[in-house]
């Protein structure tokens, strides 16, 4: 018999329109319509829509609007229910409770593979969403509407959707890009101050191992994203999602084959970080601080130098971020720092060896293979100085 294979292969391409746009439900903005029909298909596009409770408490009008919006534009679109609300933040990516809720409506409303679920919300929304929709009928057409900064300069423009199972950040999910992602700079003026700054830490992240004007920008910005200045934030948002696109699109691998992560600087702490608070750290709080300890750590190995982490440091601080959270203190039976366990984790995530992304000065990075408990001891005890 011959052993030889047969190599199966082929390619699937990919498209999908990220809008920045203004009052999105406005029935004068054909944004949404103009996404359901970019194929040309000659049809009246069947949605079904999920609000972020969080931003429905917000704009309390939102929900009307949406209908509005759909009874304006009913010749292209079909609202096939009123829009259901679903509990926001973290806790709704917690176990499969809230994606079983999404795929009976989706059941119930007999949705089919070119119908749309739109999701309107923050990046746990849209993960849990665009997770439920995406095993439907091995994949429904996804709209994405963030409505924080970290779901529009990052969680909602990428590939990724999930949950959180077994103890661990987005254990569970798949990657299947959206069908178009519409950012509406309005949502962002109804967020809390935590909410607002959040996404300032994923623009941190990519600035720091990617674009140094970026940085400047940031930091030159940094009071005026604290004092809630609209015009400065739209910028950070769209200059934060057009470089996840540009790595998504040129890094030759959107859906993470290898072991190698950039986009992931900061976050094997981070990730940790929230999981011992049992979420109660904001996702981008967390970022802060896991890249405020990964750039202390390039400091030890000779990657950066102590003035650029201290202008990291700085700038994260003068936007309302934090450096230092008390739970990294924290300790496991063996006397081991806790965050430690951290590490182990995202190499099981990421399979294969550890590669984790450190900084190399202001606007480039490295991979480094092995990340020693006193490198990350002493991070933690630089950080506590200066917390």
């Amino acid at each position: 018999m011959n052993a030889k294979p047969y190599i199966q292969s082929f390619s699937v391409p990919f498209e999908y329109p990220v809008y920045f746009t203004e009052d999105l439900f406005s029935p004068d903005n054909t944004i949404l319509v103009k996404a359901t029909g970019r194929l040309n298909e000659l049809r009246r596009h069947r949605c079904l829509v999920f609000v972020d409770a969080g931003a429905a408490a917000a704009r309390e009008d939102l929900l009307l609007r949406i209908q509005k919006y759909f009874a304006h534009h009913s010749g292209d679109i079909d609202l096939v229910a009123p829009p259901s609300v679903v509990p926001g933040g973290e806790s709704v990516k917690n176990g499969w409770r809230h994606v079983h809720d999404i795929i009976n409506k989706i059941n119930e409303c007999r949705l089919d593979r070119q119908s749309y679920v739109v999701a309107v919300g923050g990046g746990a929304v849209l993960d849990m969403v665009g997770f439920a929709s995406a095993v439907v009928h091995r994949g429904l057409r996804l709209l994405r509407v963030p409505t924080t900064t970290l779901a529009q300069n990052d969680a909602g423009i990428g590939v990724k959707n999930g949950i959180n199972d077994q103890g661990q950040k987005n254990y569970i999910g798949t990657f299947s890009p959206p069908f178009a992602v519409l950012n509406d700079v309005l949502f962002l003026s109804t967020l809390s101050f935590e909410q607002w700054i959040s996404g300032i830490s994923e623009a941190f992240k990519v600035a720091v191992i990617k674009d140094a004007d970026f940085f400047e920008f940031l930091i030159r910005s940094a009071a005026a994203l604290k004092a809630r200045d609209l015009t400065a934030m739209a910028t950070v948002v769209e200059r934060c999602a057009l470089l996840h696109l540009d790595h998504i699109r040129s890094n030759g691998d959107p859906f993470e084959f290898g072991s190698a992560r950039p986009l992931d600087f900061g976050h094997w702490a981070a990730h940790k970080l929230e999981n011992m608070s049992d979420y109660a750290i904001g996702h981008g709080q967390a970022v802060a601080v896991g890249i405020a300890l990964d750039s202390y750590i390039a400091v030890r190995l000779g990657l950066m130098t102590q003035a650029d982490w201290g202008r990291i440091v700085d700038g994260l601080k003068a936007c309302g971020l934090p450096v230092w959270d008390e739970r990294l203190n924290r300790r496991v039976s063996d006397g081991s720092l806790e965050i430690m366990v951290g590490l182990s984790q995202f190499r099981e995530h990421l399979g294969g060896d550890l590669a984790i992304t450190l900084p190399m000065g202001i606007g480039r990075k490295t991979e480094v293979n092995v990340v020693s408990p006193d490198d990350i001891a002493a991070a933690v005890d630089r950080l506590r100085d200066i917390g």
